[in-house]
């Protein structure tokens, strides 16, 4: 008798022989710098922890506060009885931040995502979207009936070309990442606007990557690019640098976040945010928006990991970005990688490799994140646990 358990056993063996299964290491230990596993005491370079909040003695101590005071969970639903004083201030507070009219939240980014384009652009309307986007931009793209290009990664001409097809559209939007994820490049917004200037058409950005420690006052990349008043439209999420929870927000023009409150599926037919997660990141937010010295000390971590990783003679990509991806290029790069990344746990430092589908074939990487909670001995043993197992794995010859 057929059962989709033998095909699926198939399935998974494929992927496992192509090299491709993605383990889940358990932490025994609260997601900070330093962190315990089921195996080893390690020092953390792969989380999205940027600002250091995720353990922050202050964000704990509101969001534990907020369980005495609000409760666990809401179970509703926004408009039926899930909003609590702490969401519009939440959302209130987020607006205020990014000087828009208003934000709204949902359950993650990835709902956010998936929310916006089918209320908002239609059969009539048409969508431009970078190539490296994430993935929950494409599937919220593609619920929506518009018609749908793409551009070439931070292409412009290419962009051009493409607003020149969707000419005739009743409502056009550039949709792109601020921070590409994968390469830790910023997307070039004031080119995106002035495009977007050229040709009436609309800026959508997801900023998860940026918002809290990017631009001068962790504004992001529009605040960085000079752009924060001619981008209509910022998504985001609570769930890297503002605390690491969970939760997501688009902020914006009033009647864009009125209509999404009516008529956006994840909105309304998922749970409010736990009211825990709206205390701890009023907190994280706070603190965020008064965090100059954190960040100055990302940016030095970024830059003395970057300088030091060269030197030793590893590939990276440019950039400034505390997303620093060391790459292992070619046909057996993938298995390189991989085994650097597990050797390197020996060595007491925690980061993970990524290969094909999740980046270009030939294209494998170890995507290493500084935080501003790394100290400088933090960032040093890094470097040494990358060197040592280069020596181990590959002979110690240079990956550049």
């Amino acid at each position: 008798m057929y059962t989709i358990k033998d095909d699926l056993t198939a399935t998974l063996q494929e992927i496992r022989d192509a090299g491709l299964w993605k383990d889940e290491r358990r932490l025994t230990s609260a997601q900070q710098a330093h962190i315990t596993t089921t195996t080893a005491e390690a020092i953390n370079f792969c989380a999205n922890n940027y600002l250091g909040l995720a353990d922050h003695p202050q964000v704990r101590a509101a969001a534990a506060a907020s369980l005495d005071e609000w409760g666990f969970g809401m179970a509703s639903v926004r408009f039926i009885c899930g909003t609590q004083e702490l969401h519009t201030r939440l959302e209130a507070a987020l607006s205020d931040w990014f000087g828009t009219e208003d934000t709204i939240l949902y359950s993650s980014c990835f709902d956010a995502n998936g929310g916006v384009f089918e209320v908002l652009f239609g059969a009539e309307d048409a969508i431009i979207s970078d190539a490296l986007n994430h993935a929950s931009l494409i599937d919220g793209i593609r619920l929506s009936k518009a018609a749908r290009y793409r551009y070439a990664n931070a292409d412009m001409d290419d962009l051009r070309a493409q607003l020149e097809a969707a000419k005739g559209a009743r409502r056009t939007v550039i949709v792109t990442d601020g921070v590409f994820s994968m390469d830790g490049y910023l997307a070039p917004l004031e080119q995106i606007c002035d495009l977007a200037d050229e040709y009436g058409a609309m800026v959508l950005v997801d900023d998860s990557h940026a918002v809290g420690f990017v631009g001068e006052g962790g504004g992001g990349t529009p605040e960085a690019c000079g752009v924060a008043d001619r981008v209509d439209l910022l998504t985001g999420t609570l769930g890297k640098a503002l605390g690491g929870a969970s939760g997501g927000y688009v902020s914006g023009p009033a009647e864009v976040i009125a209509l999404l409150r009516q008529r956006s599926r994840p909105y309304l037919f998922s749970n409010a945010v736990a009211p825990v997660v709206a205390a701890g990141s009023l907190t994280a937010i706070e603190i965020a928006r008064g965090s100059d010295d954190a960040r100055a000390t990302l940016r030095r971590n970024t830059l003395m990991f970057r300088e030091l990783m060269t030197e030793s003679g590893f590939d990276l990509l440019p950039g400034d970005h505390p997303i620093t991806p060391v790459m292992f290029p070619g046909e057996d790069g993938a298995r390189q990688a991989a085994q650097i990344a597990d050797a390197m746990l020996g060595h007491g430092v925690y980061v993970i490799a990524f290969s094909y589908p999740v980046v270009p074939q030939g294209q494998a990487r170890i995507r290493v994140q500084l935080s501003a909670a790394h100290s400088e001995e933090d960032v040093r043993t890094c470097v040494a646990a990358f060197v040592a197992a280069r020596a181990e794995e590959l002979g110690d010859q240079p990956t550049a």
